[in-house]
């Protein structure tokens, strides 16, 4: 009888473990099944058998099925018997796919359901914020989708992409307004996970501002502020665009012209799709839900911005160390870049020991290398070198030690701080 829902699914289940007794190959076909679909613990643990003995190259019928199961002790949850019916269940592999995306699609609506309930229950539990909360939920939902590994494809299964593609208007670039930086490496790219590591008084936040600033005129940008509330970078701003000595607007030592002038520039900056968050101790699913909702509520990001990634909220789980935590945020910021389809750009501390001398930073040089190093896409430092002076303010350099797409380059920056403004100067002969 098959009328019943549970009955088609059991059925299904058991014309899937069949047909790969009859043809272990149909493995590859059914690759997007996980055994956590299986409505049946026995016959998820069944094809959890299978799996482990297509990983370990050995044949796969009723005896090396059994095999694992006595080795795991676990032999007297199953007969032979009843694997030998499953093993005479199936006449034919032909129809594995389509009983496979019964079981999955079944799965998909039970692990909707269960689900459902641990939401209910999350909102009887105590956290510190709503977005935290919201983080939460959000974990939650993605564990109904199923772990789809990508599939192969061929160059005439990807031809209609491909050239659609190529015609597209759709650039994957933003101009950042830095007429150098953006005629070599045609702004910032999407996608890309940025990192922009400087020394202390290099002016990184001022650099990242006046990069959001030009990223903005084309595409919304989200910046997540752990340092600064959101007046100072309004502080900041405003001087950058206006001009006004930076203190004078901390100070609120304004005239009334001056005062005049922040109101105008005030009103561009409301025209622009800049978003500010001013908290400490962020969490990167914190700021991947953040993005996720602000995607469906503006379309495509242009920039996500975190200031700056060692004081962010990094747990340590088990026996991790310190570096292993980042790496799991730099490398959860890059799928978040890919995912969104925006550049992800993350200010980062140097090594202690890169303060003691005067010299151009290496790789090695960011703190917790290893894993920011292999995550990002591109590496800038910022550093001052005592020996190249200008009369109009404070010459930083500004070095990409990595550049996926661009290969690596140098720039010399104009600092004037006390507007916290940057400009490209020419390079030195």
């Amino acid at each position: 009888m098959t009328s019943n829902g549970i009955d088609v699914e059991l059925s299904a289940e058991q014309s899937v473990l069949g047909a790969v007794f009859l043809d272990a190959e149909v493995l590859d076909d059914i690759s997007f099944l996980e055994a956590r679909d299986f409505k049946n613990p026995v016959h998820a643990d069944i094809y959890k058998a299978m799996r482990y003995l297509e990983d370990k190259q050995q044949p796969i019928d009723f005896v090396s099925v059994m095999k694992v199961y006595v080795r795991a002790k676990k032999d007297h949850e199953i007969t032979s018997t009843y694997l030998l019916k499953l093993s005479d269940s199936c006449p034919t592999t032909a129809n594995v796919v389509y009983h496979a995306n019964i079981i999955r699609s079944h799965a998909l609506r039970r692990r909707g359901s269960d689900i459902g309930k641990q939401i209910q229950q999350l909102a009887r539990e105590d956290f510190e914020t709503d977005e935290e909360y919201f983080a939460a939920v959000e974990a939650k939902v993605t564990e109904i989708r199923p772990s789809d590994s990508g599939k192969m494809k061929s160059f005439a299964d990807n031809r209609q992409k491909y050239f659609a593609h190529i015609i597209s208007k759709n650039v994957e670039y933003i101009e950042t307004g830095f007429p150098q930086f953006d005629d070599w490496a045609h702004g910032v790219w999407r996608g890309w996970l940025f990192i922009s590591a400087g020394r202390p008084s290099v002016g990184k936040t001022a650099l990242a501002l006046q990069r959001i600033h030009g990223v903005a005129q084309t595409a919304p940008v989200l910046v997540f502020s752990q340092e600064m509330d959101d007046t100072q970078l309004t502080d900041r701003l405003i001087s950058n665009m206006s001009g006004i000595p930076y203190n004078r607007i901390k100070n609120k030592d304004l005239t009334p012209e001056q005062y005049g002038i922040v109101e105008e520039e005030y009103k561009k900056l409301e025209k622009l799709p800049i978003f500010i968050q001013d908290s400490a101790g962020i969490t990167i699913e914190e700021v991947r839900a953040t993005a996720r909702r602000y995607k469906r509520k503006y379309g495509d990001l242009g920039m996500v911005v975190v200031d700056y990634l060692q004081i962010m909220k990094i747990p340590q789980h088990g026996n991790e160390n310190r570096a292993t935590a980042i790496g799991n945020v730099t490398t959860t910021a890059k799928s978040i870049a890919r995912e969104l389809k925006c550049c992800f750009m993350m200010l980062s501390q140097m090594n202690r020991e890169s303060d003691k001398f005067a010299r151009k930073p290496t790789l090695a040089d960011l703190k917790e290398s290893s894993s920011i190093e292999q995550d990002a896409d591109v590496v800038e430092f910022l550093w001052h070198d005592p020996e190249d002076r200008v009369q109009e303010g404070k010459v930083i350099q500004q070095l990409f030690a990595k550049g996926r797409d661009t290969g690596i380059n140098e720039f010399r920056l104009l600092f004037r701080g006390w507007k916290q403004q940057f400009a490209e100067l020419d390079k030195r002969r």
